[in-house]
């Protein structure tokens, strides 16, 4: 079969075409483009078919497991397809390695290295259990999120634009040393042991949480990243759609009650706009795969990601 690969002003991308076998793949084009452009390897490109002019509708994305043929009309032997170079990429593990490394690095540089000279201080830095504790809670979450992405993450794409790393490395990045300067600073006035005690208490049982909400999550993609859309389901799924931001924000609420810096609070407001986003994005997405008709199952009466308010 014959396809033509064009970009999305409509200029080929290839003279004269690619002629592939009639048993060949999404993956194969992908690959067979690769040989005669070089620079786009695979998981930079996204194939779409064209749309007719004046269409609205959003294009279909080629996936790579399927069969060209099944994207051909009738029994025609040609395809046309639209080309769009995604940018350099890298693995999800990369970007989440390099985003979470950050933070798990700069904030003992605050409370171990007399970093508070260079800032005018000169005094003797008294350090409070609650800024250890602290600073404990700050690296095991970070370092819990490592291994996360290495042994129990698995990602539905296989990579990410490479000016992501950049983005995320600076929003975890500086909030990280924003916090730690202030929580770890010598004129750090501590709240009580018990206000301490529930704080890191109620944050622990939600880190716990999260991380068995990601163990839920693996189990409804399969080893190669795939698996299409499921009802999650089990522990808190049963009552929040994403009950890993649940818990990833509830976990952050109890450190800022144990430290309770502006800081940190700013930091909570802002992770959590940004998660309550996502998860109302998935939420509609959800529902509106799961409607009841034509033999698909209903999604359920559920709290989005912050029971009781959302």
């Amino acid at each position: 079969m014959k396809v033509v690969v064009v970009t999305r002003s409509g200029r080929e991308l290839i003279k004269g075409g690619l002629e592939l076998d009639d048993s060949a793949t999404v993956s194969d084009l992908q690959e067979a483009i690769h040989r005669r452009t070089r620079n786009y390897y695979p998981s930079r490109q996204r194939l779409t078919l064209p749309l007719l002019p004046g269409s609205k509708e959003k294009p279909t994305i080629l996936h790579y497991r399927k069969s060209l043929k099944e994207y051909c009309s009738g029994n025609s032997d040609n395809l046309t397809v639209v080309f769009k170079d995604l940018g350099p990429q890298v693995s999800y593990q990369t970007l989440f390695f390099f985003e979470y490394l950050g933070p798990l690095l700069i904030y003992p540089i605050f409370y171990y290295l007399p970093v508070y000279q260079y800032f005018g201080y000169k005094g003797e830095r008294i350090i409070h259990p609650v800024q250890t504790y602290a600073m404990y809670y700050w690296c095991f979450h970070y370092f819990k999120r490592i291994m996360e992405t290495f042994f129990v993450h698995r990602f539905s794409h296989a990579t990410s634009p490479l000016s992501n790393v950049f983005r995320n490395c600076a929003y975890y990045w500086t909030f990280g040393a924003y916090i730690a300067y202030y929580v770890n600073h010598p004129f750090y006035t501590p709240v009580c042991d018990l206000q301490m005690k529930i704080g890191f208490g109620f944050g622990l049982l939600c880190q716990i949480s999260n991380f068995y909400c990601h163990i839920l999550l693996r189990n409804l993609r399969r080893p190669n990243g795939n698996g299409g859309y499921q009802i999650p389901c089990g522990f808190l799924f049963n009552i929040v759609t994403c009950a890993n931001y649940t818990t990833e924000i509830y976990q952050w609420l109890g450190f800022n009650i144990a430290t309770q810096t502006i800081a940190g609070y700013v930091f909570l407001v802002v992770a959590t706009s940004i998660m309550t986003n996502w998860a109302l994005a998935k939420h509609l997405r959800l529902r509106r795969l799961f409607d009841g008709k034509e033999g698909r199952p209903k999604y359920p009466r559920r709290w989005v990601i912050l029971p009781p308010f959302l």
